[in-house]
């Protein structure tokens, strides 16, 4: 049936960026982890294992992607920095080669998006971003189930980002062009997505009817949006930048006033870990326009469709 080709299309593909997916494919796996939250998992991963390759910590991406293996019948095999030395202890190539014998897939969480590319590059087996410094595409998508759970479309839908250019605003620009919402972004001068990405996601929403906007308004890009996002103003390998980033995003925390120029049925998210009082106010995560723990959930839900198209190529 061609349904079931085009989940056979997906079989054996790298996750590296969300561009890597299409517009009709992101829709599949959205399709399929609705079903898989309201409907419950099939172990049609058994036998199959998952080495989670991390060199930062996590706790929603680890939990997601050992809850999601085990829910689908496989097996997650965590293996820490310590345990690896991924780069230093051993050579990338070499840990990819290794792993390619022994794991049916690799999900990594890297600093560097070199490191995850390289990894994709010398291993016989899919490799998933599960975070580098460059995308977010895992989180993207649990954030576009969110979106489309909570708004039942994402055409003609306004997204806000207010904060730093970092990898969940770069996988978010993308996957929002991709489906034909319009992405606005506010960052101070100097924070903002990289040019050649803007260019990139610019045309992806020329072909889907969405658009993308750069501002360093936060005002500018809150006013009448649908869905208001933010993320910390330090990321992780960052923390020495701390107190500069603080002064510098002086301003663009999403607060009430903020969430007041938005549309009145707007939701609030957040990826987490958030930092209370710097980037988002108290009052706005724990109020009832946020879905921020709705949010956290999808990513399980959104990693199951993931694995199980990339490693059974079933349509759930």
């Amino acid at each position: 049936m061609p349904g079931e080709e085009r989940f056979r299309r997906l079989r054996g593909r790298d996750l590296l960026s969300i561009a890597d997916l299409s517009p009709g494919e992101i829709r599949q796996v959205v399709d399929a982890a609705l079903r898989l939250k309201n409907g419950g998992s099939a172990p049609i991963l058994a036998g199959k294992t998952l080495a989670l390759l991390f060199e930062k910590p996590s706790l929603r991406t680890r939990v997601s992607f050992d809850v999601a293996m085990r829910q689908l019948g496989g097996y997650a095999l965590y293996l820490s920095p310590a345990e690896v030395g991924l780069g230093e202890r051993e050579p990338v190539k070499d840990v990819a080669r290794v792993l390619s014998r022994q794991v049916d897939a690799v999900a990594a969480r890297t600093f560097k998006q070199e490191t995850v590319e390289e990894l994709a590059r010398w291993a016989d087996v899919p490799v998933i971003n599960a975070l580098s410094d460059g995308e977010h595409p895992c989180q993207a998508l649990a954030d576009l189930l969110t979106i489309y759970e909570k708004k039942g479309r994402w055409q003609g839908l306004t997204l806000c980002f207010v904060g730093d250019g970092n990898n969940v605003a770069r996988s978010l620009m993308l996957g929002s062009a991709m489906v034909g919402m319009t992405f606005r972004i506010a960052s101070p001068p100097g924070y903002g997505v990289p040019q050649a990405l803007v260019d990139k996601a610019r045309h992806l929403a020329a072909a889907s009817g969405g658009a993308i906007v750069c501002t360093d308004s936060p005002q500018e890009a809150a006013r009448g949006a649908d869905v208001l996002y933010t993320d910390v103003w330090a990321s992780m390998g960052q923390e020495g930048e701390r107190e500069k980033r603080r002064r510098d995003f002086a301003g663009y925390q999403v607060g009430p006033e903020l969430v007041a120029l938005a549309a009145p049925d707007a939701i609030v998210m957040h990826d987490l870990p958030a930092h209370r009082g710097e980037e988002i106010a108290d009052e706005v995560i724990e109020g009832p326009q946020s879905v921020v723990f709705d949010q956290a959930e999808n990513k399980l839900h959104v990693l199951k469709a993931v694995l199980a198209f990339i490693l059974a190529g079933e349509g759930v």
